[in-house]
């Protein structure tokens, strides 16, 4: 973790100190890579400090502590750009701090140079911390590169894959793209309106984990995942073809409805299989790079087509993600409550 942060440190700094467009690629491919390394460090961390039968309820902690992270992140940027572009005399300590180091003419550098001293102090915490050792279960282990390849050769891994490659995409195709959206058809500023938006977004992708949560102890998930992703389409569609005021609500709900399907599609995928945890889990995390890629297909259909028709692309990864939940057939279903009766698992 140590090192994860050293590398995130690293990236924020090249790009803070020397901004450019060479930097920037570079920058971000430190940080992604840092918070990658991350990921693989904390969940079998967490399962040891947390205890492994509270570990369920821990992720989803987590997941919602991310949720509020990406809410706020928004709400930050606006702030910084916005004051440092009109500083005057009576600024904040902060604003006077970074007025010294950010150029005019890019306030939004400053968020750089924030990540950096976040790094920065992460490294210190986590070197002073006391951290259990962590000793990995079998199922926590990736396994050779022959297993790998054997599970790619298994149907239901590859569509399940293209599941999580979908729906990161998803996430980022529309989150990326709202703020350029509101302003280029309905007017709105993107680092005030858009960028609370975005926010919002977030924000309700963070509700809707909770109230997936309690959901999945009622319906199966399949069900759920199917009735969420349809209220998902309508929403962008609403978004998309509809008033400005409209837009404004309808994007947040596209992020309240997308909530449930990260986990759901990831637990029906582990549930799907009955052995190779742990090397199935890391072909899904590589299915990341959806986020990559979709955003910029996207963007390039914008580019040829106006930034409305090239999100009119992203119902194909929800329609795919739709199709899940008819055609997955886990093993293992979710546990849900029958009302007079013991927990049941028959969904």
């Amino acid at each position: 973790m140590v090192a994860a942060f050293a590398v995130a440190f690293l990236g924020s700094l090249i790009l803070a100190l020397f901004p450019n467009y060479l930097n920037a690629v570079f920058s971000l491919f430190l940080i992604g890579s840092g918070m990658a390394m991350l990921q693989v460090a904390i969940n079998p961390l967490l399962r040891e400090a947390g205890g492994e039968e509270h570990f369920a309820f821990n992720a989803t902690v987590a997941q919602l502590i991310f949720g509020a992270a990406s809410f706020i992140s928004p709400l930050v940027y606006s702030y910084l750009v916005l004051n440092l572009e009109k500083k005057s005399s009576d600024s904040n300590m902060l604003i006077s701090t970074l007025s010294n180091v950010v150029p005019e003419s890019i306030p939004w550098i400053s968020l750089y140079w924030l990540f950096a001293v976040i790094s920065l102090l992460m490294v210190g915490i986590i070197f002073v911390s006391r951290i259990p050792e962590v000793e990995r279960k079998a199922d926590e282990q990736v396994g050779a590169l022959k297993t790998h390849f054997e599970l790619l050769k298994n149907p239901t891994v590859v569509l399940f894959f293209l599941g999580i490659f979908t729906y990161v995409g998803l996430e980022q195709g529309v989150a990326n793209w709202i703020s350029e959206f509101l302003n280029k058809y309905h007017g709105y500023d993107p680092q005030t309106t858009g960028a609370r938006t975005v926010a919002y977004f977030w924000g309700l992708m963070t509700i809707g984990g909770i109230a997936g949560i309690v959901l999945l102890k009622l319906l199966d998930s399949k069900i759920v995942l199917v009735i969420f992703t349809i209220a998902a389409i309508m929403s962008l569609t609403a978004a998309l073809f509809m008033s400005g005021p409209v837009a404004l609500i309808a994007f947040p709900a596209v992020g309240f409805f997308s909530s449930v399907m990260y986990p759901i599609i990831f637990s029906l995928a582990l549930n799907s299989v009955e052995e190779h945890h742990g090397s199935f889990s890391g072909i899904l995390v590589t299915a990341i790079i959806g986020g990559a890629v979709l955003p910029l297909i996207v963007g390039g259909l914008g580019d040829l087509m106006g930034l409305r028709n090239g999100m009119v692309f992203l119902y194909l990864p929800m329609g795919y993600i739709l199709s899940i939940g008819f055609w997955a057939k886990p093993l293992i279903k979710n546990v849900t409550i029958e009302f007079g009766k013991k927990e049941s698992a028959d969904g």
